[in-house]
């Protein structure tokens, strides 16, 4: 087995859906760790001047920057990122992130403290950064009955119920009230993992291509004996696309691809499948249409913005993307297609 240092970690920056706050999240991650972190950056074909930019900033700053050119799958990139990692732990990193100070420092306190194997931190959303909560630990069983999800017999169905602690809120309005404790999952924005727990778990699961992956491993982790922690001490941001950090255009084909109904349905039917769960009748249905909504505002909208005139109007640019989604549909699923042929 490869030595491993004594507490350090080794954060893996992974594409999420974009190329555009590449600089922006790395600027802000060497601005909050120390000099002694290692960094592992996975490029899956990002558009040339993001790649220059990784090429140069790596020589410069001294990460480990891996590249295929070609898209990755989050668990795809995440699984090159861990075999490039040589310590006690390593943390999951979205490219769209920004930190504050001493996150990382309070994440190994946690888990060097807890004996956790999994660390989430607090994940805020959107700008101004931490100010507005994503994530403050969650459960995935009814009621956050754990035990009884875990215990389930090979031939009896889990009663699945994702819940997002204080998802939407505003940090201000839980100061006072978060605890450092044990939760039922972690979100792939950020999370410490302790790297010896893949032993038990295996790699994370590359039939999850695009959503779902974070609770995936959450279970993996309970079912192996181990738990999940939540630290509010340590608070991270993701920056969603929005006015102040759209997408751009040469981000569309990848953030096409990761929110693609087709991969988004495939990963939500392995899943289901895999952890033999109970949900409700609509619930793959649910998740496809929010997908296609996602490319409509992320894609769609601002195009039909960039017709002369008519565009500068909200409604025309709303009802035309609606009206030009079937369309899309046929593209995205080729693209799809493309991109199975080329995996």
């Amino acid at each position: 087995m490869t030595e491993i240092a004594d507490t350090r970690a080794t954060v893996i920056v992974t594409q999420r859906e974009r190329f555009g706050m590449t600089e922006e999240s790395l600027d802000s991650l060497y601005d909050h760790i120390g000099e002694n972190v290692d960094v592992v950056v996975v490029d899956g074909n990002s558009p040339p001047s993001k790649k220059a930019y990784l090429e140069k900033a790596a020589k410069e700053r001294g990460f480990t920057l891996i590249r295929r050119d070609a898209f990755l799958t989050p668990n795809q990139a995440r699984n090159l990122g861990v075999g490039a990692a040589s310590t006690k732990y390593v943390v999951f990193a979205d490219n769209d992130v920004i930190y504050s100070q001493n996150w990382l420092e309070n994440l190994i306190a946690c888990a060097e403290e807890t004996g956790a194997a999994v660390v989430a931190p607090l994940t805020c959303q959107g700008l101004p950064a931490h100010t507005e909560i994503h994530h403050a630990g969650g459960d995935y069983a009814i009621d956050g009955m754990m035990d009884d999800f875990m215990a389930a017999n090979d031939d009896e169905q889990r009663p699945f119920d994702e819940v997002m602690h204080g998802h939407g809120d505003k940090l201000s309005a839980w100061q006072g009230k978060l605890r450092r404790q044990v939760t039922g999952m972690c979100e792939f924005h950020c999370v410490l993992v302790r790297k010896d727990v893949f032993e038990k778990t295996g790699p994370l699961d590359e039939g999850m291509l695009s959503t779902k992956e974070h609770i995936d491993f959450s279970i993996a982790v309970r079912e192996a004996g181990e738990e999940v922690w939540f630290e509010p001490t340590s608070v991270i941001t993701y920056v969603f696309p929005c006015r102040a950090r759209p997408l751009n255009r040469e981000d569309w084909p990848f953030f096409a691809l990761r929110w693609s109904t087709e991969y988004g349905s495939r990963s939500l039917k392995h899943f289901i499948a895999k952890w033999r769960l109970q949900t409700k009748p609509d619930y793959v249905a649910e998740k496809e249409h929010i997908y296609a909504t996602r490319r409509m505002q992320g894609i769609l909208i601002p195009i039909m913005r960039q017709i002369p005139l008519m565009g500068r109007n909200a409604r025309f640019a709303r009802v035309a993307a609606r009206a030009s989604q079937p369309v899309e549909m046929v593209v995205n699923r080729a693209l799809v297609g493309w991109h199975d042929r080329r995996r």
